[in-house]
């Protein structure tokens, strides 16, 4: 499984992003697909994950409410729409996926699949 994160770019506080996540071959292995990110000097954070059927979907604390995830199996796609950004949002965001059912959804050891992340800046 190959995935291919865009969407990132500069915009300025309160404003909105889509990152979008491209699956392409085995995309039948595919789970759980989480994004997360990274700031400079910071560990991994987890941002988001959503359920292999695109049911369920778990947001971290920081982002709920401003973000919104969503998945479209039959396009392999899955996207990040980020609305009301803050500074502190700013980081590169991964997608990622996991390649069978694990509950530790947050603990990015637990993905198999990285895409090559996407810079997000938001100025104050």
């Amino acid at each position: 499984v190959q995935l291919q994160a865009s969407g990132g770019g500069l915009v300025q506080a309160g404003g909105s992003l889509r990152l979008s996540c491209a699956a392409s071959g085995r995309t039948e292995n595919m789970h759980a697909v989480g994004w997360f990110r990274q700031a400079p000097g910071k560990a991994r954070e987890w941002v988001v994950v959503i359920s292999r059927s695109g049911g369920v979907s778990v947001y971290a604390e920081a982002v709920k409410g401003r973000f919104t995830i969503s998945r479209d199996n039959a396009k392999n796609t899955v996207d990040l729409q980020m609305n009301s950004l803050k500074p502190e949002d700013t980081a590169v965001y991964y997608c990622a996926a996991q390649d069978r059912p694990v509950p530790a959804y947050g603990d990015w050891t637990t993905y198999v699949y990285w895409g090559q992340g996407t810079q997000v800046t938001v100025s104050s």
